[in-house]
């Protein structure tokens, strides 16, 4: 998705999305003909509807089920340790910077963690690693990105958009997968 439509709320996308339970909560996946545009995780179904049609309002926005089953089940599968991390394609904006940091999270093995200053070695800018912790809270599609895998230096999970009760159990469901 180009910044320009993602600025415009979706304007002229055709986005479907699917909503089911999961080992973390109700997670939502949406997505356009390119990828996956939108993974999140919560308590409440409607409120993410609600907040994937208030992001994407100029869309055409649909709900199916069959369209999205492989990759929602291919979630489902990774969130209860059943099967290994899927890599799936995505489709969103992202600034040059934040994509060479989505790109260096997917390249974390499973079961492993990275510290923000780490990451921000790894793509060549040591002194950025307050603008990774930036970019892994920017990240649209969950899991998809595994921002799950980045902790701080000084100990703890850390931040996590969707709680970090849901980052603890998420890090541990995949050490013990790895």
């Amino acid at each position: 998705m180009t910044p320009k439509v993602y600025k415009e709320h979706g304007k002229g996308q055709k986005i479907q999305f699917s909503v089911v339970r999961s080992p973390l909560g109700f997670l939502i996946l949406a997505a356009t003909k390119k990828g996956i545009c939108a993974v999140r995780i919560g308590d409440s179904q409607k409120a993410l509807v609600d907040e994937l049609k208030n992001e994407f309002k100029n869309a055409d926005i649909y709900e199916t089920d069959s369209e999205l089953s492989e990759w929602t089940q291919l979630l489902i599968n990774y969130l209860a340790g059943i099967t290994p991390w899927p890599k799936l394609p995505y489709d969103v904006t992202a600034t040059a910077f934040q994509r060479k940091v989505w790109d260096q999270l997917r390249t974390i093995p499973q079961g492993q963690t990275m510290h923000y200053s780490e990451i921000a070695a790894a793509i060549g800018q040591p002194k950025a690693t307050r603008a990774v912790a930036r970019a892994c809270a920017a990240n649209p599609v969950a899991i998809v990105i595994p921002c799950h895998r980045v902790i701080p230096k000084t100990g703890g999970s850390g931040g996590y958009r969707w709680g970090p009760e849901r980052k603890t159990k998420l890090l541990a469901t995949e050490k013990q997968g790895a």
